[in-house]
């Protein structure tokens, strides 16, 4: 086994979106040395990618069944190659054989160090949803009466079109696209 060591010198040079907090790290073959700076005092602690029976159990039930996502299935291979005390495979050899490339393997591995298992193999939870939702319980609620309701004049039932452009003319919501209206009454229904 190759020794390799690289140097960060802090978060922000390859995590722009963490802290300003200095976190030093310095990676020696398949181990993590960190440096934490707590208040005036250096705290130094070094912990190795090494996977408890447990944890391989768990890991070997997702690959076999298939059990979740597709990046999920493929995160707990890569861990199982990575560990000390298994395959021990070079990060090299495991993008390699994964097509991935070096630094995705890297950042897996740093992951399972510094947060742990879980949020290595499940990866990190959205705090709030990528796009907020148009129609909130009220409006959804409106939605749903006015399509229980008799139609306009001149039609013979309420279109997805039509619902959409009332919802507008009504000031329930600024702008809606019939599609939203579809999914919402399907979700209801």
């Amino acid at each position: 086994m190759s020794l390799s060591v690289a140097t960060l010198t802090s978060n922000e040079d390859h995590f722009p979106h963490s802290s300003a907090l200095s976190v030093p790290k310095i990676r020696v073959g398949m181990n993590w040395r960190i440096w934490e700076t707590s208040g005036n005092k250096e705290v130094s602690y070094e912990q190795e990618g090494r996977l408890t029976a447990k944890e391989r159990r768990t890991l070997r039930e997702i690959i076999q069944k298939l059990k979740g996502s597709s990046q999920k299935v493929r995160r707990a291979q890569m861990l199982l190659k990575a560990d000390v005390a298994g395959p021990a495979w070079t990060d090299e050899k495991i993008a390699e054989a994964f097509e991935s490339r070096t630094r995705t393997v890297e950042k897996l591995r740093e992951r399972f160090v510094t947060e742990g298992f879980d949020q290595t193999l499940h990866g990190k939870q959205r705090e709030k949803p990528a796009t907020e939702k148009i129609l909130g319980g009220k409006q959804e609620a409106q939605l749903i009466a006015m399509r229980l309701s008799s139609p306009p004049k001149g039609y013979a039932n309420w279109t997805l079109r039509l619902l959409a452009r009332k919802l507008v003319e009504l000031e329930i919501v600024p702008a809606i696209c019939h599609e939203t209206v579809r999914v919402t009454l399907k979700k209801t229904a």
